[in-house]
């Protein structure tokens, strides 16, 4: 999409409506769904507009869970005016500053201590409600046909979109039994509210306090998920003590919290940890190939190496999933290896 489509054209004159005069919106950014926003200036303010095709990507899940984190005291992007119909929204202008991008070895514990203490809050909103109908609903479930509907996506677009791979039948075998287990993993945990995203590129910072964004995929699901979104984010990757450390951190506010029983020992805590690390890791490295294919998204491709390095160092802790590293490191590795970094969408 170009600033001269159509979409952009009656984003205008939505906006016009609204402020009762001319206004520029301002590219700034698209994200990883088909979503555009722009900023405007006004004398007095700035403001985002979102622009989001109603048919691809619904503003109700957004508005429902905007409302939904605010009321339990999370700072997020507060909806000004809506229109459903065309897939336009004014919201508050929370900044440019992503939390991981004044991110260092001397800051990352305190910052990431500061997310962490968000999560309760997050923890907390298992349910929204819609704007106009009043309808209280319950957030989609995490469970296994979700889960698996995930890890299907390395299957398709990383292995046989972007990696052409004809996989044997013991491949194919070995991919079910470690995908299984991992489902199993995360079948496993106490559920609890879910963001579903929640790393250091959609934590925003602003006056010294953390605000949360694209929270509208949130679920009920794994007590860990959030925690390892944030501490083995795909995009940046931290000392592993560190890590321990603040899992540790992390497991005491879910005992705290009685998120998890009170007779959950750390080592379960770490195995449902990086388990759950791990089905995400797999899921994000076909989301990346499928950014580049289905959407014209070719950037992501180069958060890839470090994602299945995160998923070969896990697998190799766990003699069930032992296979599914050495195969990767066999197989993948250097199939990903002889490819372009960046490539080119297919016609």
């Amino acid at each position: 999409m170009t600033l001269s489509d159509p979409r952009f054209l009656s984003l205008n004159q939505w906006l016009k409506a609204y402020f009762s005069d001319e206004v520029t919106p301002v590219l700034i950014s698209g994200d990883a769904s088909f979503r555009r926003y722009f900023r405007i200036y006004t004398p007095d303010a700035s403001f985002i507009a979102a622009d989001s095709p109603p048919d691809l990507v619904p503003i109700g899940p957004f508005i429902s869970l905007s409302n939904a984190y605010a009321a339990a005291g999370l700072t997020v992007p507060k909806v000004i005016h809506a229109d459903a119909a065309q897939g336009f929204m004014l919201i508050t202008d929370l900044g440019d500053t992503q939390l991981l991008s004044v991110l260092n070895a001397q800051n990352v514990g305190q910052y990431y201590r500061q997310a962490l203490d968000l999560l309760p809050q997050i923890a907390s909103v298992v349910e929204s409600q819609e704007v106009n109908s009043g309808l209280i609903h319950t957030l989609p479930h995490y469970n296994e046909a979700f889960v698996r509907r995930e890890l299907h996506i390395f299957t398709e677009w990383l292995l046989g979109t972007h990696l052409s791979l004809s996989l044997s039948d013991d491949e194919q075998q070995l991919l079910n039994q470690s995908f299984d287990y991992l489902i199993a993993n995360a079948l496993s945990q106490p559920s609890v509210g879910m963001h579903r995203d929640f790393h250091s590129r959609n934590l925003m910072l602003q006056a010294g306090e953390l605000c949360v964004i694209d929270f509208q995929d949130a679920v009920v699901g794994p007590v860990t998920y959030d925690a390892v979104s944030l501490l083995r984010d795909c995009y940046i990757r931290w000392p592993q003590a560190l890590v321990t450390d603040l899992m540790q951190y992390h497991y005491q506010q879910a005992v705290t919290h009685a998120f998890i029983p009170p007779e959950t020992g750390f080592d379960q805590y770490q195995t449902w940890f990086d388990l759950m690390g791990l089905q995400r890791h797999i899921k994000a490295v076909g989301i990346f190939a499928r950014l580049n294919y289905r959407d014209s998204k070719p950037a992501y491709m180069a958060d890839i190496p470090l994602t299945l390095t995160y998923i070969v160092d896990i697998a190799m802790k766990y003699p069930e999933l032992a296979p599914l590293a050495l195969w990767l490191t066999r197989r993948v590795l250097p199939a990903f290896a002889s490819t372009e970094p960046l490539t080119e969408v297919k016609s």
